[in-house]
């Protein structure tokens, strides 16, 4: 995991929302390539759910990475 990813998961899973790699980007700070690039993987991990074309979601193993219930190790 990247530093970035921590702040990328928070946003999500503060929210409980869904959300587009450009609104998370304008949010964090970062650029919307890193975002877009980060949530691929987050996807492929399963940390968050794609649920349609540049649309995300927090799943519940992201919401267990963010308590702790999770390690990063694991993924």
């Amino acid at each position: 995991m990247k530093p970035t990813d921590d702040q990328i998961l928070e946003i999500l899973g503060d929210s409980s929302l869904v959300l587009s790699p450009s609104i998370i980007a304008f949010n964090a700070g970062f650029t919307r390539t890193h975002v877009n690039n980060r949530l691929s993987e987050f996807a492929e991990k399963g940390l968050v759910d794609r649920v349609e074309r540049g649309k995300y979601e927090i799943s519940e193993i992201g919401r267990g990475y963010l308590s702790g219930d999770v390690d990063a190790s694991e993924l």
